[in-house]
């Protein structure tokens, strides 16, 4: 699902490798149109997963950043976006990436809240990474030697760690449900992510 941020990017110009893109994403469209979204009963959780892409973009190797939040099992939210600043390691890339989702998750959060359809979330939102030194980075408060050329917007991330709002964790690729945002997956993946 890659080509439908590519195709919207360059819409005003069509080529003919172009107008393969958009016949690709009305294939997918068609072979979709039976899949819907399933929420499950219980208490309402809400979970995270954040994926990167490191150096994607071969114009100017920007990483490209996806989320998508998950609300008892079910997938309420999800971005796909390039990253707007240039990374150097697949660890600055996915930390981003974690740091772009953590602030959705906070005004999520406190959303729910506001409509009062959960009496208190009280325990933070799980974000799911697969990168290790993403995950440290946003644990520890104190930058580290590798780490030290992250823009500071993106050390929000650590504060609201540290104050229980996040709660980052891993997860493996596989098992990343953002991972199709950032990452060409087969077909045959693709549907195994849709039943996720």
């Amino acid at each position: 699902m890659l080509d439908i941020p590519y195709a919207s990017a360059i819409s005003g110009v069509c080529w003919e490798a172009h107008w393969t893109t958009v016949k690709t994403i009305l294939k997918y469209l068609r072979r979709t149109k039976d899949v819907f979204l399933v929420y499950g009963g219980g208490e309402l959780i809400l979970k995270g997963f954040s994926d990167a892409s490191f150096q994607s973009d071969d114009d100017n190797a920007k990483s490209q950043s996806g989320f998508v939040f998950k609300l008892n099992g079910g997938v309420v939210a999800g971005k796909s976006s390039k990253q707007d600043t240039t990374t150097d390691s697949t660890t600055k890339a996915e930390y981003i990436a974690a740091s772009e989702e953590a602030k959705e998750a906070v005004w999520m959060k406190n959303y729910i809240q506001k409509l009062g359809v959960v009496p208190n979330i009280a325990e933070p939102v799980v974000i799911f990474c697969d990168n290790n030194g993403a995950i440290t980075q946003a644990k520890e408060p104190r930058s580290h030697h590798r780490s030290k050329h992250i823009l500071g917007q993106y050390h929000m991330l650590r504060e609201m760690v540290g104050r229980g709002d996040i709660r980052m964790d891993r997860v493996s690729s596989i098992e990343n449900t953002a991972n199709p945002l950032t990452n060409p997956v087969s077909q045959i993946a693709h549907a195994q992510y849709l039943g996720r």
